[in-house]
């Protein structure tokens, strides 16, 4: 049959991936806890949770348990007309851990879909109520998935310039920090006395895809607080940050201030399967609820509330609240504070930042070409047996939960040579 690496090249196109430059796949074969398994047999830690989705390690016992007795009992059904319990039951639960003004769920299949709800809702909730509103606010630098309402809202060109004449109508807020933030909400306050804007799509606390980037919790708040003032819709970008990676169960538990809606996936199923969520208030929802059909959300995927997914989901709740994940949750905080301390005053560290489980560091070297930076650090870390998937010149850190301080070490001690070799 030949190698899988070289049976791939024949008809798979990979996500975010020129092929010409890079035309050999690494191959994985197994996965369990924080080590991926390739087709030669070398193993990796995995610093980033593949994606930020396996908080709870790999094929998990505990989720593989849960799901495999839910397929012998119902696999998929359509959730259009019905329903079954372990949506049902996925709904109960996400309430408990979600901020206390969230009431409904919308179930859909991943990130970019759950923003994509989120954006809709926006629009929509004010077209029910008569108010002519087509403007959105998103944040510069901003990443929210790669359907086309997501790719709007988004501010990143190099994933969406070819396609930005088709965009919804978006304009962009500062990040917050304790300088600009007067300048900023009174540049926002200015601005929304029109009466033409939406809603606030953001990620809070955390910029992903723009390399980590940390902002202002107080700053934030102040933002939220005046959107709210003017009746314009918060939609919390939570997909990356949910479910404990900040230290909380979502980054909108560090504000006071909570949105009117919340967009989640990745680790909410714990990378077993796909699926996705968008949670809401009861206000919202109720500017949909109307005896005219033309006022309803009618937005639908085939394998909406899969009960295979909700299953997976249920049993990454049940982890991420238990005692033990928690502690594990702080024992990696500590852990990457710890670090900072040896590792922020090298010379060849521009800054570095923390946000609950997610560590990053900018080097202090002149910036390259973004993909040759980045292979040239990814490289060295993959010899060394460690996953990691620098952002142009930014290493970053989001391992599971239950990595070992032995593998927490191994993936430290790799940042640290790369230092020496830059």
């Amino acid at each position: 049959m030949g190698k899988l690496s070289d049976r791939d090249k024949k008809h798979i196109w990979h996500p975010l991936t020129q092929h010409k430059l890079h035309p050999t796949m690494l191959a994985i074969i197994k996965a369990k806890g924080c080590i991926l398994t390739d087709e030669e047999g070398k193993e990796y830690i995995d610093g980033i949770s593949s994606w930020y989705t396996s908080a709870y390690g790999h094929c998990n016992d505990f989720i593989i348990e849960r799901v495999y007795a839910q397929m012998q009992q119902l696999d998929q059904v359509v959730f259009s007309g019905f329903t079954h319990e372990p949506a049902i039951k996925l709904s109960e639960e996400l309430i408990k851990i979600l901020p206390p003004n969230q009431e409904k769920i919308f179930f859909s299949d991943n990130g970019s879909t759950a923003t994509e709800i989120g954006i809709k809702m926006a629009l929509q909730y004010h077209f029910n109520k008569g108010d002519k509103r087509t403007v959105l606010l998103a944040f510069e630098n901003a990443f929210h998935g790669d359907t086309f309402g997501a790719m709007s809202v988004s501010g990143l060109s190099v994933y969406n310039g070819p396609f930005a004449d088709f965009f919804i109508a978006v304009e962009r807020v500062a990040t917050p920090t304790k300088e600009n933030i007067s300048e900023v909400l009174e540049k926002l306050e200015k601005r929304l006395q029109k009466n033409d804007i939406a809603g606030f799509i953001y990620e809070p606390l955390i910029q992903g895809a723009a390399a980590m980037q940390m902002h202002d919790p107080e700053g934030l708040e102040k933002i939220i607080t005046l959107l709210k003032k003017y009746g314009v819709i918060t939609v919390a970008d939570e997909v990356m940050t949910g479910f404990g990676k900040t230290g909380k169960y979502f980054a909108s538990d560090h504000l006071a201030v909570k949105p009117d809606v919340i967009c989640m996936s990745k680790a909410l199923t714990a990378g077993m399967v796909p699926m996705a969520a968008t949670s809401c208030t009861q206000q919202v929802y109720d500017a949909f609820y109307s005896a005219d059909m033309s006022k309803g959300l009618f937005h639908g995927h085939t394998y909406t509330a899969n009960p295979l997914a909700c299953a997976a989901a249920l049993a990454g709740i049940a982890l991420l609240t238990s005692n033990e994940m928690q502690e594990n949750i702080q024992r990696v905080i500590a852990a990457h504070k710890n670090f900072d301390l040896e590792i922020k005053s090298h010379p060849k560290v521009a800054r570095t930042r923390q946000t609950g489980t997610i560590y990053a560091l900018d080097l202090a070297i002149e910036m390259e070409r973004y993909g040759d930076l980045r292979d040239k650090l990814m490289n060295h870390f993959m010899s060394q047996g460690v996953f990691l998937r620098p952002l142009g010149s930014t290493i970053y850190i989001s391992a599971p939960y239950v990595i070992t301080d032995e593998q927490l070490r191994k993936i430290y001690d790799s940042i640290k040579a790369v230092l020496e070799l830059i």
